[in-house]
């Protein structure tokens, strides 16, 4: 019997509706309007893909939203200047600079200048340290995500034992912490894999949830897997062309094999990947509403 699919898809459209009726309510209740830049450094083509679908959704929501554009070259000092006009812009309460950025630009230094009450990625070290004790603050998006996911997806996390495959700041790390953590979602025994992990499989096979963000595809087979499991996968890889030029996908897992062992599992394209936008959105709604003062 086939598992379940998550579809990340269906989910992000419940929330991004649960937005849209919230924005309306600021706007008409408060006159509060969620304001969003995205700040793009050059023209990596996935960059700006990834900026051109988070803008498109702001604009779907009712965001007052902005696209900053700026050259390959810009200095490091210019553009630490243009954040810091943005964290001073009150009509502004999310602040995204779109990753990687140019070999001469200090990555850390640009996001801890953000402010952390503009932070919507959840980078900033103020942010992952509240993270880290449990205190409110703006989650990063993609294991936001994930925890969006499992809560609606009904499946059970308190108790379970969970096996995370990665260990980046911006997914392993993360979800580890918020699901061992008391709150919904959370309450599980965690166990994290990594690149130095002796026996992947012995580890992988009593994972009651199994979430993998190794970025690698196909790593996790079916072997490796128990009956009823359920997979979050988050790794998108490209794997060749069709004939018309339109990039194949598929996740960190083999999909075709482990679904038919899996409860639940969660598709590539189409899985994680919208939840990640749609929390940025809601990270974003949060913040318009703290500096607004109704939360």
């Amino acid at each position: 019997m086939s598992a379940k699919i998550i579809s990340g898809v269906e989910i992000a459209k419940q929330i991004r509706q649960e937005l849209k009726d919230e924005v309306k309510e600021l706007k008409d209740k408060h006159g509060v309007v969620p304001g969003l830049v995205t700040i793009l450094v050059g023209e990596n083509p996935a960059s700006v893909s990834y900026v051109t679908a988070k803008q498109r959704t702001a604009h779907e929501l009712g965001f007052h939203s902005i696209q900053d554009d700026q050259p390959e070259d810009i200095s490091e000092d210019e553009l630490l200047k243009l954040i810091d006009k943005y964290n001073n812009d009150e009509s502004i309460h999310g602040i995204l600079v779109q990753l990687p950025l140019p070999k001469h630009i200090d990555e850390s230094k640009v996001l801890y200048a953000i402010s952390p009450d503009k932070d919507v990625d959840g980078f900033h070290p103020v942010n992952v340290g509240k993270m880290v004790i449990g205190e409110p603050c703006f989650l990063p998006c993609t294991p936001h995500g994930i925890l969006e996911m499992l809560i609606r997806a009904d499946v059970e996390t308190s108790g379970a034992e969970v096996v995370v495959v990665g260990r980046s700041n911006i997914v392993g790390k993360p979800i580890a912490n918020l699901m061992l953590q008391k709150r919904p979602g959370g309450n599980a025994t965690v166990t994290i894999c990594h690149t130095r992990t002796r026996d992947m499989a012995f580890h992988t096979k009593r994972a009651d949830i199994l979430i993998v963000a190794a970025g690698r595809p196909k790593v996790i087979t079916a072997d490796m897997v128990k009956d009823g499991v359920v997979v979050i996968d988050v790794g998108v890889n490209r794997i060749g062309k069709t004939p018309e030029g339109k990039a194949i996908l598929c996740g960190d897992v083999d999909f075709d094999a482990i679904k038919e062992k899996a409860a639940a599992i969660t598709p590539v394209p189409g899985g994680v990947g919208p939840m990640t936008i749609t929390m940025l959105m809601k990270n974003t709604v949060q913040a318009a509403k703290q500096f607004a003062g109704l939360v």
